[in-house]
This record gives C-alpha cells, structure tokens and sequence, in this order.
C-alpha cells in the first residue's frame, strides 16, 4: 500500500509552497487508496513555535483535506537516537569531537566534500569510546563511502535520472552533540519506520536525496520513491519567501479574502501541474482521478501578485467559477458561515435560503461579496451607491414605489410572474417605460444599480420587506 506523508516544521505560518505539497501528496495517495500522515517535523526548538504549530493546523484545516495518521517528531527522539548509534556501532557512522562552531552542516566546499574534520573519521573505536566515556561532548557524523567511491542514484518522479559520486556528498550530521537529531537523521528515521512508500517534497530537498539514499540503504536496505516538485517563485523570479513576501505567501491569506477551499486547491494544482488536456477548473473528484506526476512540470511556476494586491487573478477567476457551479447544497452552508462571521443572521428555511444564494451567486467572486455587495438580501441596514441613488431621482421614481408597494399588498400573490404584472400594469397606467420602475425598485431594494432580474429579487427578499423598503424611499 502507498504510504505518503507530509511534514511541516512549525516556524510559521502555512506556506502556499507547503499547502501544495501536502494536495499533491494527499492527492496522489487518495487516487491509491492509501495512507496519508501528517508528521510534525518539530526537532528544531530554537524555531519552532506553537503559534506556527497552530497556524499549520488552521491552513490545513480549511483546505478540508483530512489525514489517516498523525506524528510529532519531537516524540520519537528515541526512535532518532536509536538509530545513530546503530550505525556508529556498526562502524557507519563516527563521533566528532571537534569543538563546536557557526559552521553550517553543509558549507559548500569547491574542492570536494566539505568533511569538517577529516581526522574525527580516523580516530580509533577505542579512542572514541574512552573520550565519550570520558564526558567530552561529540557530534555523530555518517562516515560516507570513499574507497571505493559509488554511484548513489535514483530516479525521481518528476525530474528523472538523478546521480551523485559518493566523493561529493560530505559526511554529514546525524546528532549534535546536544543529543538532537539532525533533519536527515530524523526525517529518514521516522519515513523507515512508518514504511512510507513515497516522499513527496520541494525542489529544494532533491541535492539532500542522496544523503538520504545513503541512511536509508545503511539503515535498513530500502528506500522510498522520490518526487520532487517545482518550487513557486514571485513575478520577480524570486523564491517565494515568508520573510521577504510576507502574507503573499500563506494559505489563510487567501481564506480571510474569500476563497472556496476547492477553488484554492484547484489554483495550486495548476501552479506546476497540468491534466493535459487543457482543463482548468476541477472538482476535487477530478483533480484526485486526473492527478499524476507525469503532468508535473519541470520549471517554477510564477504565482502573480503587487503590493497592491497579494491575490492571484487566476485563483480569483477560478474562484469566481466555483462560486457559480458549484452545487448549491454544498456551497449555501459554506456562504451561511461566511455570514456568521460577519455576524449576519439569516432568517427563513433553508430552501429560502438556498434560493437566494443561486439567485446572487453569478456576479460574485469570493464569499466576502455575499456580506458586502449582497448585504441587502440578508440584512436590513445596507449601503445604497450613488447610481442607484440616481435610478431613485428620476422624476416620480420614488412616488411609484409608494404606489408599488399599495399594488403588491392588495394583491393576494406574491411570485415573480406577479410582481412584473403588477409594475408593467402600473407603468401602463402612469405612461412611464417600465424601465423606470425597474431601476428604482431595484435600487430600492438592493441599495444597487445592477444584479439579478429585479422580478426575482421581489420574492427572494419576502413581502414584509419589499414593502417596508419601497415604502422608506
């Protein structure tokens, strides 16, 4: 069974970068009938935070993309050590005393692997066992192949045949000398124990995959298949980054401005990934039935946004879509919530309700657009603009509304067929273009110059209000 996971490490909030990497995981593992994990890579204390832990869960959350099984790194250090000192004991790792310094784990070095301090791999097994006896602090390193040198190699997913000289990958940490794993000692670690069949990750991590054949061969013979993705860059061609992008670049960004969660979901798959057969917008069944790594593209894919704007245009238009075609038994509670948080109460039956939301849902957006330009269908205190101000102004206009709303009361019906008999009777009878009672009922009773056929606005909004609004004009 295919077994994937995804594996944030909580020093912020959800990255979009981040939130695609778990849908293609989540995607290719739902299209297998297998599992998918959700690990904390948590072993970085001087990073992580609980706020970050929490903005991870509240991304993740939203997107409603669930998980089979749940890790925290930080419980399994046990697990983490174990493994170190198995391979050290084994004679496929070493201590290294070296004093500790800023060097970083993986300087580039031009000449060669950078080895830190080749004589640590030297030293004896016996006098390594005494100056650890002895108290003196020590680092874990892999010892790597160097005589004979080999070919590691694989073939990832997306990018293809992958290969590297034992002679160019360093001996690299496993533990510091704090007794904390390093990422690849605790990232292999946890992907052998829970027998996970694919890695699924940026770009970024491909120069690592060697190091990580390596641990998974010494540690136990197997290994997992590799994908790796194409990482998403700014306009600028710059990597997107949290530091210097800011909310561009996090999930709820794109939730607290509207969004449908399948329509985001839908957006990111498109950045980097295609079904080739030219569609855009995608159910989440159609996304999982078409998702393949054969239709990962090689390149970054561009996510566009200004200073001015940090939203997308494509994800705004494929939101829009989904808003529109989206059935209307499944987005109504989805707009009903949105409401809610805008602290609207919405009376009537939800059929009334569900009514409403299909009558105004084509010239929106985002959700947002229901609490804002729609504010007339689910409140009574709503803004009119000054076109439809102008519709009112018209010579009569408002006087024709009073008379309006006299006609709808006496009349027992109350249907859209009724309501444009009784306002082109009442025009006839003025010698007034029915246009005009059209705009200005409409502007009356939406506060707007422009929506949906103002006969159906008349029954969505019920007779007790169109009277009262037609009547305080």
């Amino acid at each position: 069974m295919i077994r994937a996971r995804f594996a944030p490490s909580p020093t912020g909030y959800l990255h979009i970068g981040s939130a695609r990497t778990f849908i293609f995981n989540w995607l290719f593992v739902r299209k297998h009938e297998g599992t998918m994990i959700l690990r904390i890579d948590d072993t970085d204390v001087d990073r992580n935070t609980e706020a970050s832990l929490n903005s991870i869960y509240e991304g993740l959350n939203w997107l409603d993309l669930s998980w089979d099984e749940f890790y925290r790194q930080s419980e399994r250090l046990d697990l983490h050590r174990k493994l170190a000192y198995d391979l050290l004991s084994r004679g496929l790792a070493y201590r290294d005393f070296t004093p500790a310094t800023n060097e970083g784990e993986d300087r580039p070095h031009a000449e060669g692997p950078w080895l830190f301090h080749p004589e640590m791999r030297a030293i004896s097994t016996e006098e390594s066992d005494r100056r650890s006896a002895a108290g003196e602090p020590f680092v874990i390193r892999f010892k790597v192949e160097r005589d004979p040198v080999r070919e590691v190699a694989f073939t990832d997913l997306v990018y293809g045949p992958q290969s590297k000289q034992t002679a160019d990958v360093e001996d690299f940490a496993l533990l510091r000398s704090n007794g904390m794993p390093t990422y690849h000692l605790a990232s292999c670690a946890d992907d052998i124990d829970l027998k996970i069949t694919h890695v699924v990750r940026g770009q970024d991590h491909l120069s690592n995959t060697f190091k990580h054949i390596l641990l998974f061969q010494a540690a136990s013979g197997l290994q997992p298949k590799f994908a790796h993705l194409p990482l998403l860059i700014a306009p600028d061609g710059a990597k997107l980054s949290k530091r210097k992008h800011g909310p561009v670049v996090s999930v709820t960004t794109y939730r607290d401005n509207g969004f449908l969660p399948i329509a985001y979901i839908n957006f990111l798959c498109l950045l980097g990934w295609s079904p080739k057969n030219d569609r855009e917008q995608m159910s989440l069944t159609e996304l999982t039935s078409l998702f393949s790594f054969e239709g990962v593209n090689r390149s970054n894919a561009v996510v566009n946004f200004s200073e001015a704007d940090p939203i997308d245009p494509k994800a705004m238009w494929l939101n829009s879509q989904h808003l529109r075609t989206m059935p209307i038994a499944e987005l109504a509670p989805i707009v009903r919530r949105s409401l809610e948080d805008h602290h609207m109460s919405v009376p009537g039956t939800e059929a009334q309700f569900e009514h409403v939301v299909d009558l105004i849902r084509a010239r929106y957006s985002t959700l947002l657009d229901f609490a804002l330009k729609g504010r007339a269908y689910f409140a009574d205190d709503f803004h009119t603009d000054q076109v439809a101000k102008d519709k009112l102004d018209v010579p009569g206009a408002r006087e024709l509304m009073h008379v309006l709303a006299d006609r709808m009361e006496a009349n027992a019906e109350f249907s859209e067929a009724s309501v444009e008999a009784d306002l082109r009777k009442l025009a006839e009878e003025r010698g007034v273009k029915p246009g005009v009672l059209i705009n200005a009922s409409r502007a009356a009773l939406t506060g707007q110059s422009v929506g949906p056929s103002a006969f159906a606005i008349f029954p969505c909004l019920g007779r007790e209000r169109v009277l009262e609004r037609l009547r305080r004009v």
